[in-house]
C-alpha cells in the first residue's frame, strides 16, 4: 500500500521541475513511510511512497520495464493484487522473466502483454498510473469497488495526479479554489462519482481507466455491476458465499509484514476475524491479532438509541474468546478525540471537510494504536452495503422515499443541521434539495435492470445499487484515509467483486430469507460464531456518550463565533450559531446540534487552513 503522485506535461522539460515533483511525492509519505522514488524524463515525472507489504526488499518503485532497447513504461502502484501469483504464473508461461516476487512487477509485467486489457485480470484493491514512453500516454487506474482513491487535474498541456488532493495541490498550477458545486458536494451528503471538489480536480471513478495523451483525456469504464438471473437454490447460495469468503479471506491474508484484524463484535467483522483465525490455524502461522475500539466509561454509561442498540465490548470479548484471538482494546477518551494535533491530523488525512466529528478522530486513533503492532489489517466494512444491512434498507418509508435511503426520514434542513446556520442567501444559491435530487435521478438512471423484475424486487435492485456505488464510497474514503495517515493497510475481503457480483444479483427474498439483515451472511458463517454475536442486531461504528465531549466542543464553537474572526462570515449566520449553541446548552437536542458544530468547525478550519478561495 503506497501514495503515488506525477506530473505530464507535453510542452514542458519536466526534467527541470525535480523540486515541485518531490514536493507532491513527500506529501504522499504518510501512504508509504518506508521509502521514496521519482523518475524523471523531458515529459513526465512520475513519484511514489512506499509502503512495504510484499518483498520488503525488491518492490521498489516507481518502478519501470525497457526490454530490447524500447522506451520505459514506468508504473506508480498502490494497493494488493490478491491474485498476483497466478497472474504471475501466466506471465511467465508467455515468456516474461521477473526480478522481484511483489505484485508491482506482476501489474507491470500484465500492461506489457495485455496493455489496459491488464486491469480485467487483476483481483484487488489497487490505483496505479502507467507512463508509456514510447505512446508518450498516461494511462490511470482505479479498483473495480474504489477502495484506493486516485485524483486528476487536467492542465493546459497535461495533467498533475495523485492518491489524494494534497500531492496535486503541491503544485502551483492547481487552483485551490471550489465553486458552488464543490460547496453542494461537502454538505449535500451524496458521493458523486468523479467529483473532486476543488474545482477542476476530478475522481477517478470506481472501475475506470482515465488515458491522457497528445490529444487530450479519454475514459473508459472496465467494470460496472450488471444485472443477471440468478439460478442457484438457497441452499447453494449460502454454500457459494462462504466459499467465495473463505477464498477471499485466504487471499487477503498473504503478507511479509506482521497482520491484524479489525474487530467491533458485529456480525462483518467477526466473520472476517472467525474466518481468518481459522486459515491461519490451518497453515500453521498462529492466532490472529484483533482489535477494537472503546471508550472510557462507554459500557458502564452505555444509553441504547435506535442507531446504537448495544455497546460493542461484551461482543467483541465474546468473539476473542470464541475464536481464541490475540485481543486488545483501545481505549480513549474525550481528551484524546478533543487533542487538536489529532484534530489536525484527521484534516489533512481527510483533505476535505467531509468529516464525522468524534468517529474520524477515535478511527484514526484507533489506527494509530494499531500501527505500533501492525502494518496490515482485515475489516469487516462494506459487508452492510453488499449484504443489506443498514436500517433503511428494512424501513418501508425509506425504501420507497425519492430520495437517497440514507437521506430518508433524516431532518435534511432546519437549526439542527450545518445548513441551518448558513446564511439564508446562501441556503437558497445552493438549493442543497435540488442538487440531492438530481444526483438520485442520475443515479438511478445508472442502475442495470432485469428483464421482468417488478415491484419490490426491482426497488431492492435500485437500492443496493446506490448503496453499492454511492454509500459505500463515503465510508470506504473515511478508512482509506484515517488508515493510510498512520501507515496502515486495511484490506476490505467484503469489497472483492466476484462476491458484489454475486450478492448482488441474488433475490431480496434471499437476502432476507430469515426475516433478518444480512440472512446470507449470517447463514455462512453460522458455525464459526458464538451466539450473542450471531444473533446481534446491527450497530453502527461507536460514537463517544460522554456528555463532556459536548460540552468542550460547544465551548470551542462559541469562542469562534463571538471572536473577532467567526466562521467563514460569508457562509456562516452568527445568529443563527449562537440560537443553536444556546438549545444545545441546555440539551434540549445535544445529538442533532453536536453534529451540526462538529461539520461547521471542520469547514471552517479547511478553508482557513487549506487556504481555499470560495467563488459562490
Amino acid at each position: 500500500m503506497c501514495g503515488i503522485c506525477g506530473w505530464v506535461d507535453f510542452e514542458r522539460d519536466l526534467r527541470g521541475e525535480e523540486e515541485t515533483a518531490r514536493v507532491m511525492t513527500e506529501t504522499m509519505a504518510c501512504r508509504g513511510p518506508d521509502d521514496e522514488g521519482l523518475w524523471l524524463s523531458p515529459h513526465a515525472a512520475i513519484g511514489h511512497r512506499r509502503l512495504s507489504v510484499i518483498d520488503l526488499q525488491g518492490g521498489r518503485q516507481p518502478m519501470t520495464a525497457g526490454e530490447d532497447g524500447r522506451p520505459p513504461v514506468v508504473l506508480t502502484y498502490s494497493g494488493e493484487v490478491y491474485d498476483f501469483v497466478e497472474v504471475r504464473q501466466e506471465l511467465a508461461a508467455r515468456g516474461h522473466r521477473f526480478r522481484t516476487r511483489s505484485d508491482t512487477e506482476v501489474v507491470l509485467r500484465s500492461y506489457l502483454e495485455w496493455g489496459e486489457d491488464a486491469v480485467t485480470r487483476l483481483n484487488g484493491m489497487f490505483a496505479f498510473a502507467v507512463w508509456d514512453s514510447g505512446r508518450e500516454e498516461l494511462l490511470l487506474v482505479r479498483d473495480r469497488m474504489g477502495v484506493k482513491p486516485l485524483y486528476y487535474y487536467p492542465t493546459p498541456h497535461g495533467v498533475l495526479f495523485g492518491s489524494e488532493p494534497k500531492a496535486i495541490l503541491a503544485n502551483p498550477l492547481a487552483e485551490r479554489a471550489i465553486g458552488l458545486d464543490g460547496l453542494r458536494e461537502l454538505l449535500a451528503f451524496v458521493k458523486t462519482p468523479e467529483h473532486g471538489v476543488f474545482t477542476g480536480m476530478y475522481e477517478v471513478r470506481p472501475g475506470q481507466m482515465v488515458r491522457v495523451s497528445r490529444e487530450g483525456v479519454r475514459k473508459r469504464r472496465y467494470w460496472r455491476l450488471e444485472s443477471h438471473e440468478h439460478a442457484d437454490s438457497l441452499t447453494d447460495t449460502v454454500k457459494t458465499v462462504r466459499g467465495l469468503l473463505e477464498d477471499i479471506t485466504a487471499r487477503q491474508l498473504v503478507s511479509d509484514v506482521p497482520l491484524c484484524t479489525l474487530l467491533s463484535g458485529g456480525l462483518d467483522s467477526s466473520a472476517i476475524t472467525a474466518l481468518a483465525a481459522r486459515e491461519l490455524k490451518e497453515q500453521g502461522l498462529g492466532t490472529v491479532r484483533s482489535f477494537a475500539v472503546d471508550f472510557a466509561g462507554y459500557a458502564e454509561h452505555f444509553t441504547p438509541d435506535l442507531d446504537r442498540p448495544t455497546p460493542d465490548a461484551p461482543y467483541v470479548h465474546d468473539l476473542a474468546r470464541h475464536v481464541g484471538t490475540e485481543h486488545a482494546d483501545i481505549v480513549l477518551d474525550s481528551a484524546d478525540l478533543l487533542d487538536p494535533s489529532v484534530r489536525a491530523a484527521v484534516l489533512r488525512a481527510r483533505d476535505l471537510p467531509t468529516g464525522i466529528g468524534d468517529m474520524d478522530s477515535s478511527l484514526y486513533l484507533l489506527f494509530r494504536a494499531i500501527r505500533g503492532h501492525s502494518t496490515v489489517a482485515l475489516s469487516g466494512e462494506s459487508a452492510d452495503e453488499v449484504f443489506g444491512g443498514y436500517r433503511w434498507f428494512h424501513d418501508p418509508e425509506a425504501v420507497e422515499a425519492e430520495t437517497f435511503p440514507w437521506l430518508a426520514g433524516r431532518s435534511l434542513t432546519g437549526h439542527t443541521t450545518i445548513e441551518g446556520l448558513l446564511h439564508d442567501d446562501v441556503v437558497d444559491l445552493l438549493d442543497l434539495p435540488g442538487y440531492r435530487a438530481d444526483s438520485y435521478r442520475r443515479a438511478l438512471d445508472e442502475v442495470p435492470r432485469l428483464p421482468g423484475e417488478i415491484g419490490h424486487e426491482r426497488r431492492m435492485r435500485e437500492i443496493c445499487y446506490l448503496n453499492l456505488t454511492r454509500f459505500v464510497q463515503i465510508l470506504l474514503d473515511r478508512k482509506d484515509r484515517m488508515s493510510m495517515a498512520n501507515g496502515l493497510e486495511v484490506r476490505v475481503p467484503f469489497c472483492d467483486h466476484r462476491l458484489v457480483e454475486y450478492v448482488f444479483n441474488t433475490p431480496w427474498r434471499m437476502k432476507t430469507f430469515d426475516g433478518r439483515e444480512k440472512s446470507l451472511l449470517r447463514a455462512a458463517v453460522a458455525d464459526l460464531l458464538p451466539e450473542s454475536v450471531l444473533t446481534r442486531v446491527k450497530s453502527p461504528y461507536p460514537s463517544t456518550q460522554d456528555p463532556a465531549y459536548g460540552r468542550a466542543l460547544r465551548a470551542e464553537a462559541r469562542e469562534r463565533v463571538d471572536g473577532d474572526e467567526p466562521p467563514c462570515p460569508r457562509l456562516f449566520d452568527r445568529a443563527k450559531v449562537r440560537a443553536v449553541l444556546d438549545r444545545a446548552g441546555g440539551d434540549t437536542e445535544p445529538t442533532a446540534a453536536r453534529g451540526a458544530l462538529e461539520r461547521l468547525l471542520h469547514l471552517d478550519a479547511w478553508l482557513r487552513e487549506y487556504r481555499v478561495r470560495l467563488d459562490l
